[in-house]
Parts: C-alpha cells; sequence; structure tokens
C-alpha cells in the first residue's frame, strides 16, 4: 500500500513540475524516460540546452525534505543517467542535470517548488 502511496505522490509531483517548468519557458521532450541505470523523469528542452531533471516530492516535510533524497548515490545515478541519454542521442551540446522538489499539501497541491539547476 506504501509503495503504490509513493508511487501516486511521485506521478502528482512530475505533473506539478512539467506545469511549473512549461511556465518556464522549458519544452518538454520526453517523460519518464528509461535508460540502463533508472529512469529520467523529464528530459527538457530550453534554447540550446537539454536539461534533464529529477523531481522529487514529499507530502509534508515532518520527515525530512524532498531534498534530502539527494545524496551522493542518487546523484552519482543521475549523471550516468544523464551521459547514456544524451550518448544514445548523439548530443554534442550543452546539458545539465536539474532538480524539481515539491512538497505537497492536504489537498495535493504544491506548498513549495524549489527549481536547482545543474545538481551534478
Amino acid at each position: 500500500m506504501a509503495k503504490r502511496f509513493n508511487l501516486q505522490t511521485g506521478k502528482i509531483g512530475e505533473q506539478i513540475a512539467r506545469t511549473y517548468l512549461e511556465k518556464q519557458g522549458y519544452k518538454i521532450l520526453e517523460q519518464n524516460f528509461k535508460t540502463e541505470y533508472a529512469e529520467i523523469d523529464l528530459i527538457t528542452r530550453k534554447k540550446n540546452e537539454i536539461i534533464l531533471v529529477e523531481v522529487r516530492t514529499k507530502r509534508g516535510e515532518l520527515f525530512g525534505t524532498p531534498e534530502d533524497s539527494l545524496n551522493k548515490r542518487k546523484l552519482r545515478k543521475l549523471h550516468w543517467n544523464a551521459n547514456a541519454y544524451v550518448s544514445g542521442i548523439r548530443w554534442s551540446g550543452h546539458y545539465r542535470v536539474d532538480a524539481v522538489c515539491i512538497v505537497l499539501g492536504q489537498d495535493n497541491s504544491a506548498q513549495r517548488i524549489n527549481h536547482y539547476k545543474n545538481v551534478v
């Protein structure tokens, strides 16, 4: 039950992040792209740059923040994912990895959205 609840929370967060990024001028290229290492939540483009986005979502902050889950292991995985993706599409331009951290309220609305650029 908890796993399904967490997946649901993640999907809500991804949709909020997607809408947030689109309003900031990012074009969404892919969502939930799977590499050999893991999944990239959102792949976007802004101007001449590819931005791979990790979305971290929590319901409230009583037991930690979404940022707390961006540990060294997770950041290393994000780095591998980014390299696998840009190599796979033969991208020779600029790219970066961002994180969008979201805290949801009881009604599933975003209480807080923080966008961190160049996390790896």
